[in-house]
């Protein structure tokens, strides 16, 4: 499987670099990697389908907003997912929003193996790379 993500170096938590062809691509790509730190991203089934919408001031309180979102997710419902879709961000009066689909299944024990907790996802160190046909998004996931 070819991943949109790598893990760069850091001494505590997980530093995360996605790409992308587009900002929605990168966006899809980061929530991959936020759940491949969690558990083994392959063994997680696109089985339910759940819509987000997601509003923030700037782009990167976006993308804040959107792993964090992903991540009550999984800390209040128990949902992993594996497979996503960011169909839009689009700039707004107050900021940006971001329309997307999420696919993926409930968190068994048994199916899903735990790799760390993630307690947070920070701003420390994030940023949004943009050039003219791909961006990059950097971002730490406190564990």
């Amino acid at each position: 499987m070819n991943k949109g993500f790598r893990f760069l170096e850091h001494t505590a938590d997980a530093y995360v670099e996605a790409y992308g062809s587009s900002l929605e691509e990168a966006f899809e790509n980061a929530a991959l990697a936020s759940t491949e730190v969690m558990t083994e991203l392959e063994k997680v089934e696109a089985r339910d389908e759940e819509k987000f919408v997601v509003e923030a001031s700037d782009e990167p309180a976006l993308l804040y907003s959107w792993l964090e979102e992903l991540l009550l997710e999984f800390e209040l419902k128990g949902k992993l997912y594996s497979r996503f879709q960011v169909s839009e961000i689009e700039e707004t009066a107050g900021g940006f929003r971001l329309r997307a689909r999420a696919w993926g299944e409930n968190y068994d024990p048994e199916k899903h193996p735990s790799k760390v907790g993630v307690k947070a996802v920070t701003y420390h160190r994030m940023e949004i790379v943009k050039e003219p046909e791909s961006v990059t998004v950097r971002f730490i996931l406190d564990i």
